[in-house]
């Protein structure tokens, strides 16, 4: 299977809601409804243009806030009232979408999945062809497809570091490893932690690399 990330520019009015602010909007289609996931980082101006813009289009029926998060579940669902959907483009070549829809930045960002890769590219020059500014952030090939859901736990996105790789991640991160400039070195990391510099650095790098294969589809 091959897995692409498209980012659409100006692709309808809930991207527009997240243009010059930190808003990120994460959508689950639920054909008579949708369950937007809506983040500001604190901004409550970001968050309420969101709201009006999804007020407008599409209503919404409920809603579940904290400071930092909002839940919204809309009256009605936002493919029959948005004519820059991508649905038909994917169908049209055999492709998926894979959920959640998210916006950010005055783009949206589709992941699509495929059998073939031709199919992605076919659906990019469909798309092109049609006049959206796609961009391409990311085309891979895959093994498996990871779930999403609507509110994100730590103890869903980390992933299991051995002992070891927890201890010298935590030990480096304590003394300023991390920071800059930089108020260690591997060395004296190894020495606190009773292992050769070579080693703890395999085990940083191995800890490092989990966390950012976890993560990184998020950021």
């Amino acid at each position: 299977m091959y897995e692409a990330t498209f980012r659409i520019p100006d692709a309808g009015s809930y991207a527009a809601a997240t243009a010059d602010s930190d808003a990120r909007i994460e959508l689950w289609c639920n054909d008579h409804c949708d369950l937007l996931h809506v983040t500001s980082g604190g901004d409550r101006d970001a968050a309420a243009t969101v709201v009006e813009r999804v007020e407008e289009l599409v209503g919404v029926q409920d809603r579940l806030e904290t400071a930092e998060e909002l839940v919204l579940v809309t009256a009605d669902c936002l493919q029959s009232h948005d004519p820059s959907h991508v649905e038909r483009y994917l169908a049209r070549h055999g492709c998926l979408l894979l959920p959640p829809l998210r916006y950010a930045r005055g783009a949206k960002l589709c992941r699509v999945l495929a059998l073939d890769p031709a199919a992605l590219s076919a659906c990019y020059r469909d798309l092109v062809e049609d006049g959206y500014r796609v961009g391409v952030d990311s085309k891979r090939e895959i093994s498996s497809v990871r779930q999403d859901a609507p509110l994100l736990s730590l103890d869903d996105a980390l992933p299991t570091l051995t002992e070891r790789q927890r201890e010298v991640l935590k030990t480096a991160f304590d003394a300023g490893y991390y920071e800059i400039p930089r108020r260690t070195t591997t060395e004296e990391i190894a020495t606190s932690v009773g292992v050769e510099r070579r080693t703890a650095e395999e085990h940083l790098r191995r800890a490092e690399n989990k966390i950012l294969d976890a993560l990184v589809d998020y950021l």
